[in-house]
């Protein structure tokens, strides 16, 4: 079943940003684009690696108007405790949500439950708090933050202008196709 037009699980959950404990709810997320980026845990090998590339492309994502959330089934004192002993933890800038309960995991259905952790799970969320993009991946291989913020920027596009669409590799300022029974069979 798709997740495509979802709306996300009215939830509150603690976060470790800018040094602080801060309540996040769904509140905080609508009204503006989201990333929910799932991961299975601190202290682990390909997460870092993950997370820094988002920590490198931050800045781009908020002057787009888009909050990042990185999540894993970790309290936010494990967060923290990741944050004070990790370097590349460190550039890390947006809200770490911890989901020991596994309220955001089993919510976007990333949830291991065998394992209690979060698949490697990517979601960009609408203002409207409605999933419109996500990709799950097996845990050993890492994603990248400059495809996901194209994708972004394609989905805030379409979003403003409905009656065009984006093609494969499009990126901000390129040309669109308005979708037309003269473009059949010509692309």
């Amino acid at each position: 079943m798709s997740l495509i037009g979802k709306e996300i699980v009215d939830f509150e959950v603690q976060a470790y940003v800018h040094d602080k404990f801060k309540a996040i709810s769904k509140d905080n997320v609508l009204g503006k684009w989201s990333v929910f980026f799932f991961y299975p845990a601190d202290f682990t090998f390909v997460c870092p690696t993950e997370l820094e590339d988002l920590a490198n492309k931050y800045e781009d994502f908020q002057k787009a108007g888009c909050e990042i959330y990185s999540v894993s089934c970790d309290t936010h004192f494990v967060h923290k405790a990741w944050h004070d002993t990790s370097k590349t933890i460190q550039k890390i800038h947006y809200p770490m949500l911890a989901d020991p309960t596994g309220v955001l995991a089993r919510g976007f259905d990333v949830m291991i439950e065998n394992e209690g952790v979060a698949e490697r799970g990517t979601f960009i969320v609408n203002p409207e708090g409605r999933i419109v993009s996500y990709e799950v991946l097996a845990g050993n291989v890492g994603r990248n933050a400059d495809e996901l913020f194209r994708r972004l920027q394609a989905l805030q596009f379409v979003a403003e202008h409905g009656d065009e669409v984006c093609p494969a590799k499009w990126k901000k300022g390129e040309a669109t196709l308005k979708p037309s029974i003269d473009l059949v069979g010509k692309i």
